[in-house]
């Protein structure tokens, strides 16, 4: 099964290059999307030096669930890997560890926790496991979210939705040594905080949503 990652990226300049890196050495990633979600800094190119890396450059910010709608646009292979563009330490053990349960059979999703990395990120990720950003999947997961495009940061909560909805089988996975750069360190804390809380609030948002649609 082909394997294609999809990058979602606002603003990752510094980053960006070190997670393109290390799936460049993974003999199971045949294809790389950076989808650059609006970006005003230079992600795009950052991305663009790694030579084979396909660049989608999103003139408006569409949210991470459009960016990977994008991205998905964008190729036709039956496994997605989607990582975030800000992680610190990824290594080839963490994309295999991810891509596993899914190449193998034993899931059609696997989720990627933080262990050991930084006591920040640990305990986010322990408080809210259902929001982590590193995932692989069918891509037929991700085609059976009606409206990805219009999920924004609600597009971890869709997929954990889908996936207990119609009870799929989906595996938890340890990533030792693996964290990402917070918001306040990136923007300095009262951005941060900010960015933060506008992510959490297009979270609810979808929550909120996705419950009314239910009823």
């Amino acid at each position: 099964m082909e394997v294609a990652a999809i990058i979602p990226a606002y603003n990752e300049e510094k980053t960006v290059g070190a997670v393109i890196g290390t799936l460049q050495q993974s003999p199971d990633v045949k294809r790389i999307i950076v989808v650059s979600d609006g970006s005003e800094d230079d992600t795009v190119k950052a991305a663009m030096k790694y030579k084979g890396v396909e660049v989608i450059d999103l003139l408006d910010n569409r949210g991470k669930g459009g960016a990977i709608k994008a991205g998905l646009d964008r190729c036709s292979s039956e496994v997605i890997l989607i990582l975030d563009a800000d992680l610190i330490g990824l290594s080839r053990d963490h994309v295999r560890a991810l891509l596993e349960p899914v190449l193998e059979g034993r899931a059609l999703m696997a989720v990627g926790l933080f262990e050991k990395g930084r006591m920040a990120t640990d305990f986010a990720q322990k408080m809210a496991p259902f929001l982590s950003g590193q995932r692989a999947m069918k891509r037929d997961l991700l085609e059976n979210i009606s409206d990805l495009d219009l999920s924004r940061f609600g597009i971890e909560v869709a997929l954990h939705k889908y996936v207990e909805d119609n009870e799929i089988e989906a595996e938890v996975v340890q990533l030792p040594d693996l964290s990402h750069v917070m918001k306040e360190e990136k923007l300095g804390f009262w951005k941060g905080v900010l960015a933060r809380g506008k992510m959490y609030w297009e979270i609810f948002k979808y929550v909120i949503r996705i419950d009314t649609d239910t009823k």
